[in-house]
């Protein structure tokens, strides 16, 4: 797994500059080609952070899953955007240049099912929620939390959406780089079905390998029955692609 905007300055200056066409592919997209070479021979499955995708006169951040043929399995556009103002501390419009993306991801893969959401898409526990019901066994986050936002909520909010929904979550940073224009608080993680902090890295460039057990979410469902304890006769969330789709 990679961190979002791995390719490219964070900014929205850089965004059009960086901007790859995804579904072009071979020259078009010199990221994402590296990506499925890699997979292939690796012969691993691969959450490609996220990069600024060119589609028409669209940019999308986006990240893309490939499966150990190197085939491009799933593609995620950020859906919720990161539009914040925090006087004195951060202000960062990513609506003055991309366009938000319309459908949530979970994608089958040989390391099991899983839910994408970039960054700003892990503050929204809806989407996490949908992923849950769809089956998902993990959800991955690639993010860039900032160093305002970041100490606060990075681990909380991972640790929440992994507890909520008992399954795992992974989140991969860029390492921080202070003389950027954005500054990242790094600290990529993994956390497990009942919350816990399974594996984590400070701030500086690092690497995360740790074992997933996805036996532990039936044991972790069985001892917190939560999804039976729902009361959906008081309150419900409607997932309206799968809504779409049905009819």
């Amino acid at each position: 797994m990679l961190p979002e905007i791995w390719n490219s300055p964070y900014s929205n200056d850089c965004f059009p500059v960086y901007a790859e066409d995804i579904d072009a592919g071979g020259e078009a997209s010199p990221s994402t080609a590296m990506l499925s070479e890699a997979a292939g021979l690796l012969k691993v499955t691969i959450v490609g952070g996220s990069i600024p995708e060119r589609s028409g006169d669209r940019l999308y951040n986006t990240c893309c899953v490939f499966d150990s043929d190197g085939k491009l399995k799933a593609k995620h556009r950020k859906i919720h955007l990161f539009d914040i103002d925090i006087p004195g501390k951060i202000t960062f419009i990513e609506s003055k240049t991309l366009t938000a993306g319309e459908t949530p991801t979970i994608v089958d893969t040989e390391v099991g099912r899983i839910g994408i959401g970039i960054c700003y898409d892990i503050r929204f526990q809806e989407l996490a929620i949908i992923y849950a019901a769809r089956g998902a066994h993990l959800i991955c986050y690639p993010g860039a939390f900032n160093m305002t936002t970041g100490p606060l909520h990075w681990e909380l909010l991972q640790r929440a959406r992994a507890a909520d929904n008992q399954l795992y979550v992974a989140t991969c940073s860029p390492a921080r780089d202070v003389a950027a224009g954005y500054v990242a608080w790094g600290h990529s993680t993994l956390v497990g079905p009942f919350g816990e902090v399974l594996a984590t890295t400070e701030h500086e460039e690092d690497i995360i390998i740790a074992e997933i057990d996805y036996s532990l979410l039936e044991v972790r469902r069985t001892n917190l029955p939560l999804t039976k304890q729902r009361r959906g006769d008081l309150y419900q969330l409607v997932d309206v692609q799968r809504l779409k789709s049905d009819s």
